[in-house]
């Protein structure tokens, strides 16, 4: 007797797919607006006969135009988040209030009154936040009210219009520079050199790594060629930065305050849990509020930052100015606002970068400082920021568009 047994038909092995590579990408509004600010630059060296890029220019560029950079380093992360922040102007200008005040009554050493003018910034961030996190009122009204309410504060604490006479320590925040530390080489400031060179190495270190990390977990990156082009044009700018201040006074102390402020913030919304929720958030609020995300914190998180980079400036802004005034900080949070959507940020929330906001803002600045250079009129100043501006957004738009008809 035979026994027969039968056998499985042997399943096939299922063929093994190639890997898929990731999606390469360039982001091309951020090379719009840098060829934009090139464009500009090229273009108003010519009209005033290389009078822009003298570096006592370069020096006021970056010295007038400071509070912007950091009040739009704290406004793209509000309006990332989905809201808008109407109040910077009014906060900057009561706490240069207290600041000046702190010194003069108070007697408080300089670096004291800032620190406390800085927190008092912070205190201001957080009522606000606790509007709109917490009961729910929209951030544009609740920030409109703050505009007034502390517009009105400012001119209750400036009675006699105006604090002057403040120590050289806190005046040097926005108008001074580091000392010749390193001497000079033909005429040059060693120390504004080597800052130029180390900020360089640490870059290309950073991107470099940022790179490698992309690689390693397999995430979506720029073409090679692209990448190192981006790196040359931005090694190139901060070493002809560098050597520009070095034949002026040397580095501003702002400027060292505002690459901590951009480095730090950068890192923070790229690689923390606090900047994804923050672009979930603003990209979706039910779908974030859904997978967990506590955005009630996250708001109020948002808006305490805004008002602690708004004391900064204001702290920043009245050194600047070596005094106290009551009108301070008129339109500058329409400055911010038009800085971090010239940078590429969304209307709609979801969208924007750091970097993208400081490009925004020296984009205002140069146009700011060529105008002026040119002798126009201030009427038509803000006549051509206000067409820049919509021009900006409209480019925004009309690339989402084309995307959803892609």
């Amino acid at each position: 007797m035979s026994t027969s047994t039968m056998t499985a038909p042997k399943t096939p092995a299922p063929e093994k797919k190639p890997r898929k590579r990731p999606t390469i990408s360039v982001n091309l509004r951020q090379y719009g607006i840098l060829a934009a600010l090139a464009i500009i630059i090229v273009l108003f060296q010519v009209l005033t006969d290389g009078r822009l890029l003298f570096p006592g220019n370069i020096n006021n560029l970056i010295q007038q135009n400071a509070y912007v950079l950091i009040l739009a380093v704290g406004m793209v992360i509000v309006i990332i988040g989905g809201h808008i922040d109407l109040s910077v102007g009014s906060v900057v200008a009561m706490v240069g209030a207290i600041s000046a005040i702190a010194i003069q009554q108070w007697g408080l050493p300089w670096w004291l009154a800032a620190i406390v003018a800085i927190a008092v910034g912070a205190l201001v961030g957080a009522w606000q936040g606790f509007w709109v996190a917490f009961v729910g009122i929209p951030a544009f009204i609740v920030t409109l009210a703050g505009m007034l309410l502390f517009r009105g504060l400012t001119l209750v604490l400036l009675t006699g219009g105006t604090i002057s006479g403040l120590p050289e320590g806190f005046v040097a925040i926005g108008a001074g520079w580091f000392p010749g530390w390193l001497g000079e080489l033909g005429g040059r400031d060693v120390l504004t050199l080597v800052f130029g060179v180390v900020a360089v190495a640490l870059l290309v270190l950073q991107q470099a790594r940022a790179r490698a990390a992309q690689r390693r977990l397999d995430l979506v990156r720029e073409p090679l060629v692209s990448f190192w082009i981006k790196l040359g044009i931005a090694s190139v700018a901060i070493l002809a930065l560098a050597w520009l201040l070095s034949d002026y006074a040397g580095t501003p102390y702002i400027l060292i305050i505002l690459a901590v402020l951009i480095l730090a913030y950068t890192f923070l919304l790229r690689n923390t849990v606090f900047g994804r929720h923050v672009y979930a958030i603003g990209g979706n609020r039910f779908a974030a509020m859904m997978s967990g995300v506590k955005t009630k914190w996250i708001d109020f998180f948002i808006l305490t930052n805004m008002g602690l980079l708004a004391g900064l400036a204001g702290v920043v802004s009245t050194a600047r100015a070596g005094g106290a005034v009551a009108s301070a900080g008129t339109n500058y949070e329409l400055d911010a606002i038009a800085a971090v959507f010239i940078g590429g940020a969304a209307v709609t929330g979801g969208v924007g970068t750091v970097v993208g906001a400081v490009i925004g803002a020296l984009v205002m600045g140069v146009l700011n400082m060529g105008l002026s250079i040119l002798s126009v009129d201030a009427a038509w100043q803000m006549a051509i920021k206000g067409l820049v501006l919509l021009l900006a957004v409209a480019f925004d738009i009309f690339n989402k568009k084309r995307g959803s008809a892609g």
